[in-house]
C-alpha cells in the first residue's frame, strides 16, 4: 500500500477540503445531521464555565459549532482553511457579532492573543501525531488561568483520517498532561468521545 504525501508531510493539506468545500457544499452534513446537532449541544454543555471572554475555533468548517459557542462568549475567533467554508461559515454566523471568521491553517496560522476557551472539534485526526502533539501543545499555551480546552472527536473510521478519534485523544490527553492542564471531564459514547480540560486559576 502506497502511503499518500500529506500523510507523510505529517495532515492532510487544504486544498483536500476546499475541494469537497467547493463540490459539495456541506460534505458532512454539519448543519442538518440529527447526531452532529445534538454533538454540538453536547459539547456546549459540557463547558465548565458559564460564560467566556474569547474562544477560538479551528476547523470550524461552515460554523455550526461555532454558532452554538456564540451565546456562552463574549467573542468567538473561528478559523477555517478553505474558502468556501468560510463563506458558508461567514453566512451562518452574520447576525452574531461576536463572532468573526478567518481564513487559515493551524497550527501555522495561529492567532495572536490568549483565550479562555479553545476547542479543537473534529480536526485532530486529520494531522500526524508530531504535528497534532503541536496542535494541542500551542492550544494548551494560548489558554489564560481558569481557561478551558475541550477536544471532540467522531470515533468511526475514515480514509481521509490519518488518525482515529481515540488515537487523538491518547495523543492529546499526554500533550495536556505534559502541558499542566487537569483533566475535567469525559464523555464517551459508540459514536464519538470528549474530553475537557482546564489550566489552574
Amino acid at each position: 500500500m502506497t502511503v499518500p504525501l500529506d500523510r507523510v508531510l505529517g495532515r492532510i493539506p487544504g486544498a483536500v477540503f476546499e475541494a469537497q468545500y467547493r463540490e459539495q457544499g456541506d460534505p458532512w452534513d454539519f448543519a442538518h445531521s440529527p447526531y452532529e446537532q445534538r454533538r454540538y449541544r453536547l459539547t456546549v454543555a459540557m463547558l465548565p464555565r458559564h460564560r467566556y471572554r474569547r474562544a477560538f475555533e479551528p476547523g470550524c468548517s461552515v460554523g455550526e459549532l461555532t454558532a452554538h459557542l456564540a451565546p456562552r462568549c463574549d467573542a468567538v475567533l473561528a478559523m477555517e482553511c478553505s474558502p468556501t467554508a468560510v463563506g458558508r461559515a461567514r453566512q451562518r454566523c452574520a447576525d452574531l457579532p461576536n463572532v468573526q471568521i478567518l481564513e487559515g491553517e493551524v497550527p501555522a496560522a495561529w492567532p495572536d492573543g490568549t483565550f479562555d476557551l479553545v476547542v479543537l472539534s473534529e480536526l485532530g485526526y486529520y494531522f500526524a501525531p508530531a504535528e497534532l502533539s503541536c496542535l494541542v501543545a500551542m492550544s494548551a499555551r494560548a489558554l489564560e488561568p481558569g481557561g478551558t480546552l475541550v477536544a471532540v472527536h467522531w470515533r468511526g473510521h475514515s480514509p481521509d483520517h490519518v488518525l482515529g478519534g481515540d488515537e487523538v485523544h491518547t495523543v492529546a490527553r499526554d500533550v495536556a498532561a505534559a502541558e499542566e492542564l487537569a483533566l475535567d471531564a469525559v464523555y464517551g459514547e459508540a459514536k464519538f468521545r470528549a474530553d475537557v480540560w482546564s489550566r489552574a486559576a
